[in-house]
């Protein structure tokens, strides 16, 4: 006997992860993968390392002087890094 209320497999993981929480951390981990995508390979090669705590990025950076260039277009890098989550994640940069 066949049952009616089937459901794609990728719909029950995506409803199981919403419901324990698991997504959004999914996502944040997506948003570290993907920060040299973003910012580009010269930015990422700079980078030494992309942490998301809390609706922060925290990310690593060894030359002041791309530090404090990122810091000028912070606002940008935000919008960016939620367009490509599809959601708002990241409130906040943190630049070290």
């Amino acid at each position: 006997m066949r049952r009616t209320n089937t459901e794609p497999l990728k719909d029950v993981i995506q409803r199981f992860l919403k419901i324990y929480g698991a997504d959004k951390k999914l996502k944040e981990i997506r948003i570290q993968n993907s920060w040299g995508k973003i910012m580009g390979i010269s930015i990422e090669q700079q980078t030494e390392f992309v942490n998301v705590s809390k609706s922060t990025l925290y990310v690593k950076l060894n030359s002041s002087v791309l530090k404090h260039e990122l810091l000028m277009m912070k606002s940008k890098i935000i919008k960016r890094l939620n367009e490509e989550a599809g959601e708002t994640l990241i409130d906040e940069i943190v630049f070290l």
